[in-house]
């Protein structure tokens, strides 16, 4: 099946062409054109994603993606001919969803070829099976640490096409939390990857910041309590190092996330334990997670950097793997 595949729930305009085979038992996919337009250096003096800016520059950039795409098609010497359009419906930014739904249902009109709703976080979770050898290691069940700029949440996938949710954050994502004590610290947006690379220079025993809902019992996140503290350190030691707070801070953050993952791994009798989503490019996540995982037996599984921010592989790959949603029944604040 060869499918091309419309991203557009926040500030990244991504449209992807992927042929998908093999089904669920043994799926392999072949990504025939791949484009990602960011939209940073329009949001950057805002210090975060506007939304009608998104919309305008997603307006601008589809028609553009698209084209590229199709020289990319035409360089490779493949077909533009394609047996379905996937498109993210949610959730995300709903003026944002809307311009990829509705470019989405023209283009398909224009083609003759039918268009599917896709859940942006299932392309997440989805991500991990883009590299073929080693998803073939992933045991179900699995557990999946989401963590992104929007969501924060622990899944447990039974089998490829059946996943239960165990916990998601209460308030602030992992990744808004990272962009909001990035903007306190003056730092440039996106904060997360700024946070990370000071972090690496700094102490990250150096602060006692709290560890919000890790002995909660459940499998739920809260990482506002966590930014707050950050905000009143700050305000109470004007000369504070910053690479120490950053340290710190993401050493907080990163303690809750893979105590609670490792947690709801044993508690849920699984060998494999997987991360995906914008966050899961932190170096430390990655390494403190694998090792945790490791040491408990268990197998690691991330996927390739490219494929972790927000993309349009990886929602071909989830319209594969899964039902889809028709697009006249789409809810743009649709959750996991």
């Amino acid at each position: 099946m060869r499918i091309l595949s419309i991203e557009t729930s926040c500030d990244e305009t991504a449209i992807a062409v992927v042929v998908c085979s093999g089904g669920a038992e043994a799926p392999v996919f072949s990504v025939r054109a791949h484009v990602v337009a960011t939209q940073i250096a329009t949001h950057r003096p805002f210090g975060g994603v506007v939304p009608s800016l998104a919309k305008r520059e997603h307006l601008l950039n589809l028609p553009l993606a698209y084209a590229e795409v199709l020289e990319q098609l035409k360089v490779a010497g493949c077909e533009a001919k394609f047996d379905r359009i996937a498109v993210t419906v949610g959730p995300g930014l709903e003026p944002a969803l809307w311009t990829g739904i509705n470019f989405a249902k023209d283009l398909g009109e224009k083609l003759g070829v039918p268009v599917v709703g896709v859940n942006h976080l299932e392309g997440h979770m989805y991500s991990n099976w883009l590299d073929v050898e080693l998803a073939k290691k992933i045991q179900f069940p699995a557990v999946v640490l989401l963590v992104s700029g929007g969501h924060t949440a622990l899944v447990v996938m039974d089998s490829m096409q059946s996943w239960r949710k165990l916990g998601e954050t209460q308030d602030d994502a992992v990744g808004e939390a990272f962009d909001k004590v990035a903007k306190m610290l003056g730092l440039p947006y996106p904060g997360g990857p700024e946070v990370e690379k000071l972090a690496r220079e700094g102490n990250p025993d150096a602060i006692a910041f709290p560890r919000p809902m890790l002995h909660s019992g459940d499998f739920n996140f809260s990482f506002s309590g966590l930014k707050t503290s950050v905000l009143y350190h700050t305000k109470a030691h004007p000369d504070a190092s910053v690479p120490d707070v950053c340290a710190s801070f993401q050493k907080a953050a990163i303690d809750v996330l893979v105590t609670k993952t490792m947690r709801a791994a044993e508690e849920n009798g699984t060998q494999s334990v997987l991360v995906c989503g914008g966050v899961a490019s932190n170096a430390a996540l990655s390494v403190e997670l694998k090792k945790r995982a490791e040491d408990a037996g268990m197998e690691f599984f991330a996927p390739a950097m490219q494929y972790n921010g927000d993309n349009a592989v990886m929602i071909a790959a989830a319209s594969y793997l899964s039902a889809g949603i028709p697009t006249e029944k789409a809810l743009p604040n649709l959750n996991i």
